[in-house]
């Protein structure tokens, strides 16, 4: 009886424990949500989708370039002396940048110059000569003979002048190309050379560019060629300047596209006075060719996961993760369209965190962002970790209140 009696309750033992729920069996991500604090969230920090007008139109590609430029090259075979400027510096019209050695051309010119003055004096000998025998021909007193010698003598001098004044002034100006000077106000884009290098004919010396004469130097597809128009505006970034973005009208069209590319080359003007001061950037952007009315959403709204987007949608007093449909981008706002998964009046989050739950409950408050940070922050002034800062607000004291787009709050039933 009593053997009988403890198998009993070894059994009753087993059947118990086997009844037991095991602790490491996680919850359903929909109890998980359930379970999770509430969120409070700054009313700045929700999104009321409207529609708004999308600029569409052929994306335009290609680069900056000054319209002023020179690619200044020697016109003769010398020796580089002296380099007078620097990548980046300003230069004035006329200011020299290159000198080249004359040496060799000096002497042709020393030359030329002697020869011309020994032409003028020959030719001064003849004049006096021919109108000498003209007053005795006149006279009866010289033959008509001896006249005309004479005047041939002359005109031969003076036709040897003339060719030696010519030779002198090749010489001259072969002299002033071995200075190399800036033909506009700009600066200096592309050093070529170094004293002591052997410039040839027709080699690269230096490049002189106008910063103030920029312009986008564009490619359209030529399937999108029959919507261009002259004067169109266009909305466009540049590397380099991230934050910024351009605009510009179409200035020229060409009317022949690229045998390779199949492309055609559109030239657009800045439209303001700011624009980049460095040539050679890459730029891309959008002719507005057409304007049209759709949702819109920022890129720091949404949440990317491999090929799909999603958005965090605030309904019912809880958020949602919502996968959305995109079309394309406008450059100029930086907004996406928004095709399918979301409808006009829908409230999203402008700025989700990595940690919200699919499902978990928020609260909607005009002061959560200023009454919630003093608390939320830490000692150094910074907020938890897994918040983000969406901005910060000047109290009357003067202080700065930083406010957090979401913050957990005790629910009541993790209250003690």
């Amino acid at each position: 009886m009593l053997r009988l009696s403890l198998i009993a309750l070894v059994v009753a033992s087993l059947l118990a424990g086997c009844g037991k729920s095991s602790p490491d069996k996680k919850a359903s991500p929909a109890a998980e949500a359930a379970s999770a604090p509430s969120l409070l969230v700054a009313a700045e920090d929700v999104q009321t989708l409207g529609v708004s007008a999308y600029a569409s139109g052929p994306v335009i590609t290609g680069s900056i370039q000054p319209e002023r430029r020179a690619d200044l090259r020697a016109e003769l075979q010398a020796i580089v002396l002296q380099v007078y400027k620097e990548n980046g510096e300003r230069v004035k019209r006329g200011d020299l940048l290159v000198r080249l050695d004359d040496t060799a051309i000096r002497d042709t010119v020393q030359s030329a110059d002697e020869s011309a003055r020994a032409a003028s004096q020959s030719f001064e000998q003849a004049e006096r000569q021919y109108q000498r025998l003209k007053t005795l021909q006149a006279q009866g007193m010289s033959s008509i003979q001896a006249m005309e010698d004479a005047e041939i003598r002359r005109n031969n001098a003076q036709s040897d002048l003339v060719a030696a004044r010519a030779r002198v002034a090749t010489a001259r100006q072969q002299q002033q190309r071995t200075e190399v000077r800036a033909p506009f106000d700009g600066v200096v884009s592309d050093r070529k050379v170094s004293p002591g290098d052997s410039a040839q004919i027709g080699k690269e010396l230096i490049k002189v560019m106008d910063p103030a004469s920029m312009r986008f130097e564009g490619l359209v597809s030529a399937d999108r060629m029959s919507e261009l128009k002259l004067a169109q505006v266009v909305y466009f970034r540049v590397n380099g300047y991230p934050q910024v973005d351009f605009q510009g009208k179409v200035r020229r069209i060409a009317q022949a596209a690229n045998a390779n590319t199949r492309q055609v080359e559109v030239l657009v003007d800045f439209a303001g006075a700011q624009q980049p001061g460095v040539a050679g950037l890459y730029a891309e952007g959008r002719v507005q060719t057409n304007s049209v009315s759709a949702l819109m959403v920022a890129d720091g709204a949404l949440v990317r996961e491999g090929d799909k987007s999603f958005v965090w949608r605030v309904d019912a007093g809880k958020v949602s993760k919502t996968p959305v449909n995109l079309g394309a981008r406008d450059d100029r706002q930086g907004l996406y369209v928004v095709t399918g998964g979301l409808k006009q009046g829908d409230r999203i989050l402008r700025s989700p965190t990595s940690t919200l739950l699919d499902g978990q409950r928020v609260e909607l408050s005009k002061a959560a962002a200023a009454t919630a940070a003093p608390a939320m922050t830490s000692a150094s002034g910074t907020p938890p970790t897994g918040l983000t800062n969406s901005g910060s607000t000047s109290t009357s004291a003067g202080s700065t209140v930083v406010p957090l787009p979401v913050l957990p709050v005790a629910s009541a039933a993790s209250a003690p």
